[in-house]
């Protein structure tokens, strides 16, 4: 499926990014005049209104070229929320999402650097590293920042991965955000992100976030995640205003609902 493109800096949107979410309640009225209210969470409807300004050439003739592919409001994408976590249940690590590694022990209800009980020990019982990750149905090609907070009883280190690549951060007594900007495999359809720890080692974590941009932004736990598949435009006409050499604004809105 075609995927939103991003920015030459490696980020999907500019400030301001304007989000809402519309719920949906389905309200069944008796004969007797009583009204049963339920929830209805596939109904959900979320917007996004991206503002652009001071966009290169390349970027603006990159997104029309995405407007032609789509179709204007015919035709769904992938689209990577640019003001959420891109993970599914960040803080809960024993969700179906979630693929752990053999010998890894996993523990919930530990101290997390915000004064909660969201916090999770990782304790590798195997002779090489173990570690927990989730699959992404995300392109390869784009550039996405990986990152969590850390801590261990004794220094220790962490592996934090995106595909086949990995990278390794230090771990110290006291919580640290650690973060780490790559890009996946460029063919790949799909990337797997995750955090490793060494044979032996026991390391307590929170807050696992990945995001399609360059840098960390503060950390937004998920249940859902940010990976909307499906999402549509929301016109058929996308007006670029030139304002200057190599210099474009316009405004995208766009619309996901999954009951569509």
């Amino acid at each position: 499926m075609t995927t939103y493109p991003q920015l030459e800096t490696g980020a999907l949107s500019q400030f301001p990014v304007q989000k809402n979410r519309r719920p949906r309640t389905v309200v069944n009225e008796a004969s007797d005049g009583s009204t049963i209210k339920l929830t209805d969470p596939p109904g959900a409807v979320t917007e996004w209104v991206l503002t652009y300004a001071e966009l290169s050439d390349t970027e603006a003739t990159a997104l029309l070229g995405f407007f032609a592919a789509v179709e204007g409001t015919l035709n769904g994408f992938t689209f990577l929320d640019p003001a959420g976590n891109l993970l599914a249940w960040s803080d809960q690590l024993t969700e179906a999402v979630w693929q752990i590694d053999p010998l890894l022990g996993l523990t919930g209800g530990k101290a997390d650097p915000e004064g909660g009980t969201l916090g999770w020990q990782l304790s590798n019982i195997g002779a090489a590293g173990q570690g927990v990750g989730q699959t992404l149905a995300v392109p390869g090609a784009y550039q996405y920042c990986l990152s969590a907070y850390v801590r261990a009883a004794t220094a220790a280190s962490v592996g934090l991965t995106a595909g086949s690549q990995a990278v390794q951060r230090a771990v110290t007594s006291e919580w640290t955000r650690i973060s780490w900007t790559s890009n996946g495999d460029a063919q790949a359809t799909s990337v797997r992100f995750g955090i490793e720890i060494g044979a032996g080692d026991v390391v307590e974590v929170y807050g696992l976030q990945v995001e399609a941009q360059a840098a960390a932004s503060g950390y937004k736990a998920s249940t859902l995640g940010g990976v909307y598949e499906g999402a549509h435009l929301g016109d058929d006409v996308l007006t670029i205003t030139s304002t200057d050499a190599n210099r474009h604004s316009c405004k995208v809105k766009i619309t996901y609902a999954n009951h569509l």
